[in-house]
């Protein structure tokens, strides 16, 4: 289920909000600048649909979002547990950085943790199928998908480069919960 929490950025251990209720992590969230809507397919899915067809499913909110935030690229990416590169991949994303373009991502099917750090917080955001999140240029934030990853996402670019990271030399990513599918609190 999607969830959020806050912590202080010095104590990983005690939330200082927990809640799977939509309306309020869109609200928690909306106050860092962060976005976060839920989205439903306009035709079925189903896994292993060519990218193509996925977007197709979401037609209407990813033209919305094109406009809106000027996007020059979109892409489908999808990481399955048997994949043999799943561990680089994970690793990729597990330290603190930030980008010099907004990071939206919406995901179609699995899930994952957002956890991003700002003004003495961090702010974990479980996103599930159907969660989109929108995390602000220059926001510091890692991304964890899981020892098993098993998702697909639709991303968002406007630099031609695609994602490219700028990683802050931090531990502090090391220091909060890592995902777990299905756990629990």
């Amino acid at each position: 289920m999607t969830r959020l929490r806050i912590f202080n950025d010095t104590d990983p251990t005690r939330p200082l909000l927990a809640t799977e209720d939509l309306v309020d992590i869109s609200n928690e969230l909306a106050r860092i600048g962060v976005r976060f809507e839920r989205w439903e397919a306009g035709q079925p899915v189903r896994p292993g649909d060519p990218p193509e067809a996925v977007m197709a499913a979401y037609r209407a909110d990813i033209d919305r979002l094109v406009a809106e935030y000027g996007f020059r690229s979109v892409d489908v990416v999808s990481i399955a547990p048997d994949n043999p590169q799943k561990e680089a991949a994970r690793a990729k994303f597990l330290d603190e950085h930030y980008h010099k373009e907004d990071e939206v991502r919406f995901f179609v099917a699995g899930s994952g943790l957002f956890s991003l750090h700002i003004d003495g917080a961090v702010y974990e955001v479980r996103c599930e199928a159907g969660d989109l999140i929108g995390v602000p240029d220059r926001t510091t934030h890692w991304f964890d998908m899981g020892p098993e990853p098993s998702f697909v996402a639709i991303r968002f670019f406007t630099e031609p480069d695609g994602w490219v990271g700028h990683f802050t030399g931090t531990d502090i990513a090391q220091r909060f919960p890592r995902f777990e599918p299905g756990q629990a609190g």
